[in-house]
């Protein structure tokens, strides 16, 4: 069964973004694929996780994209925690990084998606790569 989880709350404790989960998973079964998609509809972005026989997706909400610009400025991946187990989120900041320079300007994405974007990323898009 695929497994979605909603993250609209983190902290940040010095360089390290924490996204907590409060659902029940299974620490086994969620592993970091590095990899990340949107969902324009959601307003999120998602980074995937591998499982043992399906994939899971962590939808980032807007609520806590100014820590996910907060996690590109540290230049460190954030982690999620949840019944005890800490998870890196490997690749994290590359794949958001892509995705942003992408989707500004880009309309594919959707207006209202794209202007979220771009405007809660301002300070990271006017950065030059």
């Amino acid at each position: 069964m695929r497994t979605e989880i909603h993250i609209n709350s983190g902290t940040q404790n010095g360089p390290v973004i924490t996204f907590p989960i409060s659902d029940e998973i299974k620490a086994t079964t969620l592993i970091p694929s590095g990899k990340m998609i949107t969902d324009s509809e959601k307003m999120s972005f998602v980074y995937l996780l591998d499982e043992e026989e399906e994939y899971g997706q962590l939808h980032f909400e807007r609520a806590v994209w100014p820590l996910l610009v907060d996690s590109i400025k540290l230049d460190t991946n954030p982690v999620i925690i949840f019944d005890g187990n800490t998870i890196s989120l490997t690749g994290f900041i590359e794949e958001l990084t892509m995705l942003i320079y992408n989707i500004e300007g880009n309309n594919n994405y959707g207006e209202a998606f794209t202007s979220a974007v771009e405007s809660a990323f301002e300070e990271i898009l006017k950065r030059t790569i």
